[in-house]
């Protein structure tokens, strides 16, 4: 009828979520979360300067496990590739399962490198790597002259150096006509604070089984000691917590959140 306003049916009210239902979604939640952590990303912190100045102590860095992995059949869609030269990657130490490590690979299987007064030469050609420190004649001894270090291989190792017994001597049998030659399924990985890593020249060559991923960028950077990582008492864990809680706004380096790790 004219002029009449027609009566409009209430909408349905929506079913109310059973404590069941949101169990069942939470619990969606952290495996989905889980998955991600375990396979797809996971998170570090760098405690040590040997990646200075492309990592620092207190970067927390977002590592990808995806890219180095296997390929999948169920994902054909991901980007997986082979390491090159270049590449950060983490990795789990070579004799030391429980440690993980970041360095950058110099040598994949096949090359043959040796460094002169700290320079890399690959397959007989000089590298430019701008990220990588050089020893220097400046009186500073952090960044003198070592020769097993800068003249690697063709220095021995001297009896009171780093160089872990195992690689001693296994050295000798890569070397060829003054270079070392990476084997097959093998990495040669260097820090790129050459003065103070202890990296495959101390301890010898990267396994690729060893390689998890590679750090993506950095999520969150802190001021943090050099000795933080020294210093494992639950007396001195609890000190920095409560150091980094009152300290949270003013000694995060905001500069380096989402800082990409090249």
């Amino acid at each position: 009828m004219a002029g009449q306003q027609l009566a409009q049916n209430p909408p349905n009210p929506q079913p109310a979520e059973t404590p069941f239902e949101f169990f069942a979604s939470i619990c969606t939640v952290l495996v989905v979360g889980l998955f991600i952590i375990t396979f797809v990303f996971q998170n570090f912190d760098i405690p040590s300067s040997s990646m200075e100045k492309t990592l620092l102590i207190g970067d927390h860095v977002m590592a990808d496990r995806i890219t180095f992995a296997p390929p999948a059949r169920w994902a054909p869609f991901i980007d997986y590739r082979n390491i090159r030269r270049g590449d950060v990657i983490v990795f789990y130490k070579p004799g030391e399962p429980k440690l993980f490590l970041v360095k950058r690979v110099v040598g994949i299987p096949g090359d043959r490198l040796h460094l002169e007064h700290g320079i890399v030469y690959l397959n007989g050609k000089p590298q430019n790597m701008p990220y990588a420190t050089l020893p220097s004649d400046d009186g500073d001894p952090n960044d003198a002259y070592y020769p097993y270090r800068d003249d690697f291989p063709a220095v021995p190792p001297p009896p009171d150096s780093q160089v872990t017994a195992t690689w001693s001597v296994d050295l000798p049998s890569h070397i060829q006509d003054g270079n070392l030659v990476v084997p097959a399924g093998d990495y040669f990985a260097m820090g790129d604070n050459r003065m103070v890593s202890l990296d495959s020249r101390y301890w010898g060559f990267v396994p690729r089984q060893n390689i998890i991923g590679r750090p993506l960028f950095v999520y969150w950077s802190f001021v943090t000691p050099a000795d933080q990582e020294d210093r494992t008492s639950i007396a001195d864990r609890v000190e920095f917590m409560g150091h980094v809680l009152v300290h949270f706004f003013d000694q995060t380096r905001w500069r380096r959140m989402f800082h990409r790790i090249e």
